[in-house]
C-alpha cells in the first residue's frame, strides 16, 4: 500500500541552524534547500533539504501552541519527528488504515507538499509517527 518514502521529518528549535548544519557539515549545497515557508494550520515552519533519492524536512514551531513546540520542550536539540511515505490516493489510505484498526489522528489536510497527509498514531508503527502523503500528481507525469 505504501510507496516510496517521500522524506524524513527532522523538527528543530532553528531551521536557519539546521539549514546550516547541513551545508556545513554535511556538504548540502545551498541551492539544494527551499526557502523556509510557514503552514500556519498545521502550526509549523518547515524548509525541505533535498538528498539523493529523497529530502529531508526541517520543522519548526510557530507559535507556543504548536504541537512542534511541545516535542521540542521534551527534546531541545531537536529530533527525528515522522517519516514520510507516498500513497496513491489518501482517503482510501485513511479507510484502510482504519480498518486495520490503526489510529489516524487527523483527517485528510494539505501538508507542506500542497498535497493531502495523514499521520499514524507511533503506537501502530513500532513507536514512529507515520506520514501517508497524497503522491504529487506532478510526480505521475
Amino acid at each position: 500500500m505504501i510507496g516510496r518514502l517521500n522524506h524524513v521529518g527532522i523538527a528543530v528549535p532553528s531551521i536557519e541552524a539546521a539549514k546550516a548544519t547541513y551545508r556545513d557539515l554535511y556538504d548540502v549545497a545551498a541551492s539544494a534547500m527551499t526557502e523556509t515557508r510557514e503552514l500556519p494550520a498545521q502550526g509549523v515552519r518547515f524548509a525541505f533539504v533535498n538528498v539523493g533519492n529523497s529530502q529531508i524536512e526541517l520543522i519548526e514551531p510557530l507559535g507556543a501552541e504548536s504541537p512542534i513546540q511541545r516535542f521540542i520542550e521534551r527534546n531541545p536539540n531537536g529530533g527525528q519527528h515522522h517519516v514520510c511515505f507516498e500513497v496513491e490516493e489518501i482517503y482510501a489510505a485513511r479507510d484502510a488504515m482504519v480498518a486495520k484498526g490503526a489510529t489516524v489522528l487527523n483527517e485528510p489536510r494539505i501538508g507542506a507538499h500542497g498535497t493531502p497527509v495523514i499521520f499514524i498514531h507511533p503506537k501502530n508503527s513500532n513507536g514512529v509517527l507515520i506520514e501517508l502523503m497524497e503522491t504529487p500528481k506532478a510526480a505521475h507525469s
